[in-house]
């Protein structure tokens, strides 16, 4: 592998970064429960990532502000748009996702 300098690897992890919100954007029909249970992350997922980040970097942005940059509109906008109710099907899978997942009391899985 290519050894790349720091500014070098952190453009292209933002420009994958901004390639994959705008991929995301463009799939709105793609519906969050859908992507918890198939990736174990969502939309809401990056909007956290991103203001964990902006805290870490002293940064002013609120978690509503950076829902608004991952989803290209306000949250309450997009739900309205895009959000449909989750089925019987998708909840169930949701849970069972959420199971897999948890590391539970002790970090263990």
């Amino acid at each position: 592998m290519t050894e790349l300098d720091p500014a070098t690897m952190q453009a292209l992890e933002a420009a994958a970064f901004r390639r994959l919100r705008d991929h995301l954007r463009d799939r709105a029909d793609v519906q969050n429960i859908d992507l918890m249970n198939l990736a174990g992350f969502c939309r809401n997922c990056l909007s956290r990532w991103m203001h964990e980040a902006a805290v870490e970097a002293g940064v002013a942005l609120d978690k509503e502000g950076a829902k608004t940059l991952v989803y290209g509109m306000p949250y309450e906008e997009w739900k309205q748009r895009h959000q449909s109710d989750a089925s019987a099907g998708q909840k169930a899978a949701f849970e069972q996702a959420i199971k897999a997942h948890d590391p539970g009391p002790q970090g263990e899985r």
